[in-house]
């Protein structure tokens, strides 16, 4: 059994339903669709967990309920939680899905990310066959980098200026401008790039180059919320078992097509 850990933040979120969004002004009625843990780092390791992987997270989390109950909802989806606590709120979220299928966010607080001095078990990464890191800074980027293999969303650079490490795969979307632009940023740093194009399928460039086709849905579609770190964990876990990027992208591909068809996520 693959060993995966994901590094990085929680989000509580509450997922509205509404034909559009409102224009300035006007009021707009909405469907609570579900309320829970979410945000790139839990899609990753609830989607790894899924795919039968031995799952460990290191995160932070508010001293306060909403805490609680994302800890015990990592725990009950079968995922080694390693959470520290802060004094600030945990980080609460609104994400509208419209009728095109697309996903607005609204953040409530600052993202409590895992720090390189937090008190946590950082010694059990140099056990994991994989690590997938959504936030942290220096210290928690280089505990994950113990790990045998290292993938990222190049939105790590939105709050680490300088990455010294090696990452193993930098995993982004190529129409995401903010995502393309801080992939600018890290590529000297990382073996690969992977690059994904929606409905097109993707690519991916550096010590290897490749491409994949797209992977048809298992249903209808529904939302996109959480498609790319769906990807993301599949390519990881893929990487990680069998060391070829063409086979990490058909597992991304078809963890990224199978969240489609769920309402926030996979």
């Amino acid at each position: 059994m693959a060993r995966i850990a994901v590094v990085g933040h929680v989000e509580w979120v509450q997922f509205l339903s509404l034909a559009k969004l409102p224009a300035h002004g006007q009021i707009t009625p909405a469907e609570r669709v579900r309320v829970n843990a979410a945000g790139g780092a839990v899609v990753a390791a609830t989607v790894l967990a899924r795919l039968g992987a031995e799952v460990e997270f290191f995160g932070a989390v508010g001293a306060d309920d909403l805490g609680d109950q994302a800890i015990a909802q990592l725990e009950l989806a079968g995922i080694s939680a390693h959470c520290v606590r802060r004094p600030s709120p945990s980080r609460e979220v609104i994400t509208f899905l419209d009728n095109d299928h697309e996903r607005s966010i609204v953040t409530l607080g600052e993202r409590l990310a895992p720090a390189g001095d937090d008190e946590l078990d950082w010694a059990r990464l140099e056990e994991m066959d994989g690590v997938y890191f959504t936030a942290g800074d220096q210290g928690a980027l280089a505990h994950a980098r113990r790990a045998r293999l290292l993938t990222t969303t190049p939105r790590i650079a939105e709050q680490l200026i300088n990455v010294d490490v090696e990452l193993d795969a930098l995993i982004y979307s190529g129409d995401d401008h903010a995502e393309v632009d801080w992939a600018g940023q890290l590529a000297s740093h990382a073996r690969l790039q992977v690059i994904t194009d929606g409905g097109h399928g993707g690519r991916w460039t550096g010590a290897s180059r490749g491409s994949w086709e797209p992977v048809e849905r298992p249903g209808p579609f529904i939302d996109s919320y959480g498609a790319g770190d769906s990807f993301a964990a599949g390519f990881t876990y893929g990487l990680a078992v069998a060391g070829d990027p063409r086979e990490a992208a058909r597992t991304g591909a078809e963890c990224g097509a199978r969240a489609l068809t769920h309402a926030g996520g996979p």
